[in-house]
């Protein structure tokens, strides 16, 4: 009689555990992916319902957000939602932190996302060491605020902060990684602008291998300049993934084996339309 209770019971918890859980810990690499809608800019300028269409089109469930076009974040998370993506990551405006935290957190909430992420910190010309330490102290404040409310908060670098620090051999995303330990503050790794900016991101994963929670996975042209900190690049040095000079393998196992659990690809080329399916079929086909 036991058995025949617990059969059934037992059948249905490793059918509800499937799929309640479809991207646990466990899940194959391919179903890892998501898309950073900022890859889609143009499209959601003109009509951002065609734009969540073609995201959902692509076979991916978790999406990374760059601003609520032009809705309110209640009602872009619904129509993300109808459409089967979930907005897990948010990237989050560093002077709006500044102005006003406890407004950009209820735009957190309320798209229902559970990360929160800094991609820019404004500045002039070069940036430099007194820059890099008003950043430290906000996201020493910061870190643990996002933290109180569920929240895990991060910071995305952007190549200017591979240039050097006040320590010789450090870099001053080193000191911002040593400085933030222990403030909940989490890192997520442009592929594309480490590089850009001089940095490996294999050694940088290997040298801070518990602050990676996310990789945006973006290709740089094979034989484009590197070793720059300007932050910026020309759109053509921006390739399909799998097109480009990344060692994909290398980048996408290091993550892997460190429990990196968020692959975002963001496209930034003349034509993500075009771009994003064969960067979205080089990763499926990829064995990580």
């Amino acid at each position: 009689m036991k058995i025949r209770l617990l059969c059934p019971v037992l059948i249905f918890a490793a059918a509800l555990s499937l799929s309640a859980h479809p991207h646990s810990e466990a899940a194959p690499f391919p179903e890892r992916i998501g898309l950073q809608l900022y890859s889609l800019r143009g499209l959601f300028l003109q009509d951002p319902f065609a734009a969540m269409d073609l995201a959902a089109s692509y076979g991916i469930t978790e999406v990374e957000t760059a601003g609520t076009a032009r809705m309110t974040p209640a009602q872009f998370a619904a129509e993300l939602t109808q459409r089967g993506l979930t907005p897990v990551f948010a990237h989050v405006g560093y002077d709006a932190l500044v102005k006003d935290f406890d407004a950009v957190l209820a735009e957190v909430e309320a798209i229902g996302a559970r990360y929160a992420v800094i991609a820019w910190i404004p500045h002039q010309g070069d940036y430099d060491a007194e820059e890099n330490d008003r950043a430290i102290a906000h996201f020493n404040a910061w870190g643990p605020k996002f933290a109180q409310a569920g929240i895990k908060f991060g910071y995305h670098p952007h190549g200017y902060e591979f240039g050097g620090g006040k320590l010789e051999g450090d870099t001053l995303f080193d000191q911002m990684a040593q400085a933030t330990a222990g403030n909940n503050v989490s890192f997520e790794l442009d592929v594309f602008w480490a590089v850009h900016g001089g940095a490996d991101p294999v050694a940088l994963m290997d040298r801070y291998p518990d602050r990676w929670v996310s990789l945006h996975v973006k290709d740089i042209r094979k034989g484009a300049p590197t070793g720059l900190t300007s932050g910026h690049a020309p759109e053509m040095d921006n390739v399909a993934v799998g097109q480009g000079a990344i060692d994909w393998p290398a980048v996408l196992g290091k993550a892997r084996d460190l429990g990196v659990r968020y692959y975002f690809v963001e496209d930034e080329t003349p034509d993500p339309v075009k771009n994003l399916p064969p960067s979205f079929e080089y990763l499926r086909r990829l064995d990580v």
